[in-house]
């Protein structure tokens, strides 16, 4: 089979400088990630009524902690990563450098929003959850806080689409690269998706929690927060996609099959936004007519997905059959197992198929009925964001921080064990939730001092309290391989990223090439969105000034 690679910008190399700045990103993120991990270990403990939040110093209640785990991994950690890693793999795509100055100020930006935002949550002062909307109310540091860290995804957006102006100027009538692409992609998609939540924060929450506002309107800001709660997802997700698509393969020894098709799946991603309203199918204030759109758009956001599943399987199918795989499976055992960032991800792909069956659930209006705000929610959650994304952001770790570093990874064989305790573990944890979901067990509810629960939830309790002990052993020991890693690996040369090839180049002729611009993509994707929500907005701006329709401080 023979294979063009697109548009590998032979020889490229960061400057160090700029390095170091997208490397304190992915740091910070799994400094955070750490302190995420260990409050988390008390959520799972509390499923089997065990109690440890009591032995934490600072952190006095079951919410507390829950609130600092959620934020801390599922915004501050996917931030921080993905401004460092897109940034990264931006760079790589279009052989150049980014503006420095403005990822330096995407970086502090994140620094001190994270910062404002964990005082806060240390504080006791914003035991609101990672799901921050009313009746809830933060101190104002909190809603900041959260407010820059948005920005900084901004920040670096401008960065990447700045360096695409001048890439563009310098390959006049070429395809933009396709690793570039996507990285761009993402970003685009977000600065979308992030306004619901910034409108939420800035408009409403920020000015009601210093006391300028005499109150909000809880439907409008849950709302303005779903808009971006589930795009939220696909944030997490597509710096994952980058390296699924752009180089695992080239780490599996295979190529990628179709450049056009995977520019589609990103484009799809794009179009695709405006389904939170599926967050809100038990919602009265949302007509029946609109939740029944919702649930036709979450299933189309599936197909995308069905893609990535079937483009990166075949690349992998490609690297199996070269290195003597056979027959309709024998492929997969001949992948490189043994490298544990091509099996941390390989197992994060089997979690996501996994997590993607019980999303289908979740998007289905009638079963969303029966598992709505129970365990079942938290399960499928772990399942994709808590295995899909953590996993394969420690399979990435495993060649990235190698590349920064300039060393070899630590103890490989410990890495490899490693990234199965904690595929292993997820399992575990995810299906004594959903198991204990589908017998009505509650989520985000404080079990040991709950003075309620049936015999159906013991088991499925002691399942998630052993899962969860499990993943906290592995994520302990995928920071004992960075730090070592870091301080003890082996010296070696400077290395290049995985740059994934296809099996044919990107078409320069024709309408392919229109697929690279993306300012078509952003054009219907905000018709799509005006035409979904604007009549709700219509009816809800501005908020109503009744004692009905505020909460009041």
């Amino acid at each position: 089979m023979s294979t063009a690679v697109v548009s590998e910008p032979s020889g490229f190399a960061l400057p160090q400088g700029q390095l170091n700045v997208i490397k304190w990103n992915i740091y910070f993120g799994f400094a955070v990630l750490a302190v995420g991990v260990i409050m988390g270990l008390a959520q799972a403990l509390s499923y089997a009524r065990i109690n440890v939040v009591q032995y934490y110093p600072v952190v006095k209640s079951y919410y507390q902690a829950l609130t600092i785990h959620g934020v801390f991994n599922a915004l501050v950690l996917t931030t921080a990563f993905a401004n460092g890693f897109i940034a990264l793999t931006t760079a790589r795509g279009l052989g150049r450098k980014l503006n420095n100055a403005l990822l330096h100020a995407a970086l502090w930006t994140l620094f001190i929003g994270s910062i404002l935002a964990a005082y806060a949550m240390f504080a006791d002062k914003a035991s609101v959850l990672y799901t921050f909307y009313p009746p809830l109310e933060a101190h104002w540091t909190f809603y900041l806080g959260l407010a820059l860290v948005v920005v900084s995804t901004w920040i670096t957006s401008a960065a990447q689409l700045a360096a695409l102006r001048g890439w563009r100027k310098d390959h006049r009538g070429e395809r933009v690269p396709l690793l570039a692409f996507m990285s761009i992609a993402t970003y685009v998609m977000w600065d979308i998706a992030s306004v619901g939540l910034a409108v939420e924060v800035v408009v409403f929450l920020l000015p009601w929690s210093l006391g300028l506002l005499p109150g909000v309107d809880p439907m409008l800001d849950r709302t303005l927060f779903w808009f971006t709660g589930h795009p939220i997802v696909y944030f997490w997700l597509l710096p994952v996609y980058v390296s699924w698509y752009g180089l695992i393969p080239k780490q599996a020894g295979g190529v990628l099959f179709s450049d056009t098709v995977t520019r589609v799946a990103f484009i799809l991603f794009i179009l695709l936004i405006p389904v939170g309203f599926h967050h809100q199918f038990m919602d009265p204030g949302v007509s029946q007519g609109l939740k029944f759109t919702i649930a036709a758009m979450t299933f189309a956001i599936f197909f995308p997905s069905l893609i990535t599943a079937f483009s990166v399987m075949y690349a992998l199918e490609i690297g199996g059959r070269r290195r003597g795989g056979n027959g309709l499976v024998g492929w997969f055992f001949k992948i490189p197992w043994s490298d544990p960032s091509v099996a941390a991800q390989v197992l994060a792909m089997i979690a996501f198929l996994i997590g993607g069956i019980s999303g289908l659930m979740n998007a289905s209006y009638t079963m969303d009925m029966e598992i709505h705000n129970t365990a079942f929610i938290s399960g499928h959650f772990h399942q994709t964001v808590g295995c899909a994304v953590a996993l394969s952001y420690m399979g990435i770790a495993y060649w990235l921080i190698p590349y920064f570093e300039r060393r070899e990874l630590w103890l490989p064989r410990l890495a490899l064990f490693q990234a199965f305790l904690y595929f292993i573990a997820v399992m575990i944890f995810s299906n004594g939730l959903e198991a204990g979901g589908m017998e009505g067990l509650p989520r985000r509810t404080d079990m040991v001092h709950a003075t309620y629960g049936l015999a159906a939830w013991k088991i499925p309790g002691i399942m998630t309290a052993l899962g969860g002990t499990l993943m906290f052993a592995s994520a302990m020991l995928f920071f004992l391989i960075v730090v070592m890693t870091i301080v003890a690996g082996k010296r070696t040369a400077q290395r290049d990223l995985p740059f994934t090839a296809t099996v044919q180049a990107p078409p320069t002729v024709g309408w392919q090439p229109r697929l690279d611009r993306l300012s078509y993509w952003v054009l219907i994707s905000v018709v799509l969105v005006i035409a979904v929500y604007g009549p709700f907005f219509l009816e809800h701006f501005p908020p109503s000034l009744s004692i009905q329709g505020l909460i009041y401080p």
